[in-house]
């Protein structure tokens, strides 16, 4: 049965209004109170079109299927490299500075693996300018032919880091031909370390070549400083320069202050007993010198008492004289030599402490120089040890700089070359065939609802009536059979 508006419409002079129904204590007709198709309207419909579904399903999945058969296979192979920042410049003091965080040292490297100046050489290296799957589209006159050809081969091209941080990158690379595809792959991972080689090693050979000149600047120092040492030994005597050799003088030097420091007592001595005697008016500096100066007081006094006793002519008073005369001679005498021998005391004196003065300072003199030449021979030694030592550090690291400039370091070695794939990775035919599948009922399932519902609507069931009419189904029939359905 078609739908109302196609039904002949019976007139009613009281028409019977339909009893309402209730929903949450308000009066809506059924077609409001539940909107939409119920399940029997949607499998009525489904029902009354399973043919044209299962045709529909058929014909979309069949399609697919020769679509997928038709699509071309890639193929993918891996090159897996492993990456090492701390060789990336052997040349470097690895103990200033901090490291390359891990993440961005590979990230960097594997965005210059894309980098044209990695890629062209590969274009140029497996000819794909002249493969009409990477030429196809161009039409150009031929200049930027190979970029064309980069930007199709960069679509192919998938880096990957290593998961959980790991030192791993792998190159995926994608072709139609699984001889190709491995062939991409390797060419990439070759070409990109040789470039990394010679970025390390470049700059490392160069250095190389300044370091060699001032190794040499180096050795020529050490030998200058070789020579001085040399010519001091020579001129000086001086064998082993290291070696204190002043010790000696230094103690003769102390022994001759010790001895001088003696001579200026001995002097300073003789200089009081001078003085001593040359002050002596009462006091003698020796027994004799005062026994005669008490015997000529004693003389005196007699000669005073004899006087008052006799005349000047006495010859008692005469002999006295002559005895004083005698004594005071004797005296005289005594102080001179008392005196003399003071004198020569005092002269010896000062001479031993002016020799030992000159000796003093003549040592002193000698022990200054031999403090100069020791001076000057350590800083001859400290000259060459400082070249010896500045000389040896150099040589040894000019191996490590030859090596690095002979290519041998390198921070990227190849764990595993990529081989041909036995499979194609795209497309996936299981895959696209489920899903060309389910396809195809989704639209066999929506084509008859949207149809029936947008251009053909019929009568199918009594959510029909009850919904879209508002008129309760008293009862319902089997389909009842036509003459020719009977026959």
């Amino acid at each position: 049965m078609r739908s109302r508006r196609n039904l002949p419409v019976l007139a009613a002079a009281n028409p019977v209004p339909a009893a309402p129904v209730y929903v949450h204590d308000s009066a809506l007709p059924p077609s409001l109170a539940t909107p939409g198709l119920s399940l029997l309207q949607i499998f009525s419909i489904l029902r009354a079109y399973r043919r044209q579904t299962l045709i529909i399903v058929l014909a979309i999945s069949v399609l697919m299927g020769g679509l997928i058969k038709m699509m071309p296979k890639t193929y993918t192979a891996t090159t897996t490299l492993m990456m090492n920042p701390e060789g990336n410049d052997p040349l470097a003091n690895t103990t200033q500075g901090a490291a390359t965080p891990m993440y961005n040292y590979m990230s960097t490297e594997s965005q210059l693996m894309l980098n044209a100046e990695v890629l062209l050489p590969v274009i140029d290296k497996l000819k794909l300018a002249e493969d009409k799957n990477y030429a196809a589209g161009y039409s150009g006159d031929g200049s930027n032919l190979r970029d064309w050809v980069r930007e199709n081969l960069l679509r192919g091209l998938d880096i990957q880091l290593g998961a959980f941080g790991s030192q791993l990158i792998y190159v995926n690379a994608s072709a139609r031909s699984a001889q190709l595809s491995a062939q991409i792959a390797n060419t990439l991972a070759e070409v990109y370390l040789d470039q990394q080689r010679k970025r390390v090693s470049g700059p490392a050979a160069e250095r190389a070549k300044r370091y060699a000149l001032e190794l040499a600047e180096l050795k020529n120092k050490v030998r200058i400083a070789q020579d001085q040492v040399t010519a001091y030994r020579q001129r000086t005597g001086v064998v082993n320069i290291t070696e204190n050799n002043n010790n000696v003088e230094q103690t003769l030097l102390a022994s001759l202050e010790v001895k001088l420091q003696d001579a200026q007592n001995q002097r300073r001595a003789a200089e009081v007993a001078a003085a001593v005697e040359a002050n002596a008016g009462t006091s003698g500096a020796s027994i004799v010198v005062q026994t005669l100066k008490g015997l000529l007081n004693t003389q005196k006094t007699q000669l005073a008492q004899l006087r008052t006793t006799y005349g000047s002519e006495h010859p008692k008073l005469r002999e006295l004289e002559s005895q004083i005369s005698a004594t005071q001679h004797n005296l005289d005498m005594e102080l001179r030599s008392v005196t003399s021998t003071n004198s020569a005391d005092l002269a010896a004196a000062r001479q031993l402490e002016a020799k030992m003065r000159a000796a003093v300072d003549e040592q002193r003199d000698k022990v200054l120089g031999v403090n100069k030449v020791q001076d000057e021979g350590t800083k001859y030694e400290l000259e060459l040890q400082s070249a010896q030592s500045v000389y040896k550090r150099a040589l040894d690291g000019y191996d490590q700089i030859m090596f690095a400039s002979g290519g041998h370091s390198a921070n990227i070695t190849i764990v595993s070359s990529a081989v041909p794939p036995q499979k194609a990775a795209k497309p996936n035919k299981i895959k696209l065939l489920i899903m060309g599948v389910l396809a195809g009922i989704a639209v066999g399932l929506l084509a008859p609802l949207i149809y029936e519902l947008l251009i053909n609507r019929r009568v199918r069931c009594r959510d029909d009536f009850e919904r879209d009419f508002d008129l309760p189904v008293l009862m319902e029939f089997d389909p009842i059979l036509t003459a020719r359905s009977a026959a």
